[in-house]
């Protein structure tokens, strides 16, 4: 098969296009033959900051497919079934062995690209808004890096929630297409200051949830909450220190609330949530966002484009 692999951290350059051999399904495991493959945040992440652990490391967490063999053990997939995967690495290549329990069937209706970018973008919105913030409807919600694929998942389900959406993004056009998805209020972080947008906004009041998935606005977020407000933070895409003083929290009896959702995928509870979001993403109440995609060939392109082009959601990956 062909893959995208890397044998050291760097940037995109040192992703390379070789030939592997075909992966083994295991026991309790699906082969899918991979048609989508949405390179994530923390795909740019690790191939940027963390050594692999052997040469020739094929990067990648999400994509979707057909399942082209199924492990001994497995009653609930079958040779033919379209799904969804999420893992720890694996995913940009033509096939890919995962863990039947990291699978979700694909409802028809949905496209097998629009699939492969909803795992974890709305599985981790929904956890993050709902499970962790506990955001309630006509409550205020700032989201940072709203135009990102996590960032567009949120604001389409706050909104679908009853919140009060404050979406912030660079640039007047990303902030138009936010408001088309559904956010009250798109905060142009080019030509304003987000915390004094988010008072103006809020009669200087704050917001009731924050949720920040950059790092190196933490800070902002946190000066942006109202007392007794939340804060989730989730990933580093910043890049930078995630160090913050929290005298202040303390003093305005905020939360924050850290999300690592690589480990927690496959509980029971978050498996189920994916699966409702895949139902959601069929009935048309939330939809995919995908800026552009490229040939699986091109991935070191692709992922030079994600991290510098500022693309609005996804970028996708076809072997």
């Amino acid at each position: 098969m062909k893959a995208a692999v890397y044998d050291k951290a760097g940037p995109p350059g040192v992703l390379k296009y070789v030939e592997l051999p075909d992966p083994a399904v295991k026991s309790d495991g699906v082969l899918i033959s991979v048609e989508a493959i949405s390179i994530e945040g923390g795909d740019l992440i690790n191939r940027r900051l963390n050594t692999p652990p052997h040469p020739l490391w094929t990067l990648g967490f999400a994509a979707a497919g057909v399942i082209q063999a199924v492990g001994s053990c497995i009653e609930n997939r079958k040779i033919g079934d379209r799904v969804a995967a999420f893992d720890m690495h694996g995913s940009h290549a033509e096939l890919w062995a995962v863990p039947a329990t990291r699978t979700w069937l694909i409802p028809d209706g949905v496209a097998t690209r629009d699939a492969a970018v909803s795992t974890i973008a709305f599985g981790t919105a929904n956890h993050c808004l709902f499970a962790r913030a506990g955001v309630q409807r006509g409550e205020t919600v700032l989201i940072q890096a709203a135009a990102g694929g996590l960032g567009v998942a949120a604001v389409q389900l706050a909104a679908l929630a009853g919140a009060h959406v404050l979406a912030v993004a660079s640039g007047a056009a990303r902030c138009r297409k936010l408001q088309a998805l559904g956010a009250y209020h798109a905060i142009d972080r080019a030509t304003c200051d987000v915390v004094g947008e988010v008072m103006r906004i809020t009669g200087n009041r704050g917001v009731d949830v924050a949720l920040d998935p950059i790092g190196t606005t933490l800070h902002a977020s946190i000066a942006a909450l109202a007392p007794e407000g939340r804060l989730v933070f989730v990933g580093n895409a910043g890049g930078g220190a995630m160090d913050v003083d929290l005298w202040a929290p303390m003093q305005s009896n905020q939360a924050l609330f850290g999300v690592f959702m690589g480990t927690l995928f496959e509980k029971p509870t978050v498996w189920s949530m994916v699966d409702r979001m895949f139902k959601a993403l069929a009935a048309k109440r939330i939809q995919a966002v995908i800026d552009r995609t490229f040939p699986l060939s091109q991935a070191a392109f692709a992922h030079e484009y994600a991290e510098r082009e500022k693309p609005f959601g996804r970028v996708v990956l076809r072997p």
